[in-house]
């Protein structure tokens, strides 16, 4: 799909099939977001400084190949890590504020930051370019998702306490933005 069918055709979608994630999209998907494209680990998302201040965490529910759980996006390997957490498509929902589209969803993706990667170098501006590459991510994402013939919305309210104790993310990595994932209903 040409990327400008891909912007005419991007909707947020809340409402998913019950079919699960080809493993290949999922990779693709992720890749999308925060792949590698270039020599000095240049992402396909913009980054002040080439920092890389995100972390994507991918919470599959339905996802062919993939066990259920938690995992996390390592973009030098392509590759997912498995993460022990307590995260279930129930708790990210009741995180997400009761929004049904996150505990429907075949995979959410959760997008991190660990500000201070950026704030060494940018100080209180960190905060700024953080949100701004998260977006950059988030529209990657979603673009991709429309190219691919699936569903997602972008989702910024939540719980952020929530949302970080159910991931076990370390101090100093926060949740940014959730986009679940699904087969057209």
């Amino acid at each position: 799909m040409a990327l400008e069918q891909a912007l005419a055709r991007r909707r947020s979608v809340r409402r998913y099939g019950p079919q699960a994630l080809a493993l290949s999209a999922v990779s693709q998907l992720l890749w999308a977001a925060q792949g590698i494209t270039g020599a000095g680990d240049r992402r396909t998302a913009p980054s002040a400084g080439a920092l890389y201040p995100l972390e994507l965490h991918l919470l599959a529910t339905r996802v062919e190949g993939l066990a259920a759980g938690l995992h996390r996006y390592v973009p030098a390997m392509h590759a997912l890590q498995g993460e022990v957490t307590q995260a279930t498509a129930a708790t990210m929902e009741q995180a997400a504020l009761g929004q049904s589209a996150v505990g429907a969803a075949a995979a959410v993706v959760v997008i991190t930051a660990v500000q201070a990667r950026s704030a060494g170098k940018y100080g209180a501006r960190a905060t700024r370019y953080v949100a701004f590459e998260a977006g950059a991510a988030a529209q990657n994402l979603a673009l991709q998702v429309t190219a691919l013939g699936l569903g997602a919305v972008v989702i910024g309210g939540f719980d952020e306490v929530a949302v970080a104790r159910a991931l076990r993310l370390p101090p100093g990595e926060l949740p940014v933005v959730l986009m679940p994932i699904g087969v057209l209903a």
